[in-house]
């Protein structure tokens, strides 16, 4: 690991913050991405190929790291307490004195159409990396993180109507390679 990356990610750090905060909308969250991160270039130096400029690299990290942590905070549920009713109360609310729920939780769904979902999603991955890196971050940022366009212009330093291209070809090469890969259409 050179000193050369450690000086070049942390000139990078602050834009990460920034777009980490634009997407996040949390100073505490996206510190703690930046530095995974971070952390993950740092511990495997020999995964940036040089294929793409260390700044498209990193923030590409940068946005699966965001996303993760959208999903996870999608899935876990935040307690509200009322004044002087601790985390504990709320939970024994949740159940009788004979220790039987008091609701019975929803049902789950079915676990087939969950793996087929994430084998959709395994799929739409490779399409996405088949597309030039600069059509997959704006399709990411508009469709994944759901950035308003003024917004990829502006961190992609981009006009409209050039967004607008961009996302239009992006979704075309996405359909054709879904259609290929995943509804298996052939040509």
């Amino acid at each position: 690991m050179t000193l050369e990356l450690h000086r070049d990610i942390e000139h990078l750090r602050p834009a990460l913050v920034r777009f980490a905060m634009l997407q996040l909308r949390n100073e505490a969250a996206a510190e703690d991405v930046v530095q995974e991160t971070l952390v993950a270039v740092l511990e495997k130096p020999d995964r940036f190929a040089g294929q793409s400029s260390l700044r498209t690299y990193v923030t590409g990290i940068l946005k699966h790291k965001i996303i993760d942590l959208m999903r996870a905070s999608k899935r876990e549920v935040q307690f509200n307490t009322a004044d002087g009713e601790s985390e504990a109360d709320v939970i024994d609310a949740l159940f009788r004195p004979d220790g039987h729920v008091v609701e019975m939780p929803r049902a789950w769904g079915s676990p087939e159409a969950t793996l087929e979902q994430k084998d959709f999603f395994r799929v739409m991955e490779i399409c996405l990396e088949r597309l030039p890196a600069k059509t997959a971050r704006i399709f990411m940022m508009r469709e994944w993180l759901e950035l308003d366009t003024a917004e990829i212009c502006k961190e992609l330093g981009i006009t409209t109507s050039n967004a607008w291209v961009m996302l239009y070809r992006a979704r075309v090469q996405l359909r054709e390679c879904l259609d290929l890969n995943w509804f298996g259409n052939r040509p």
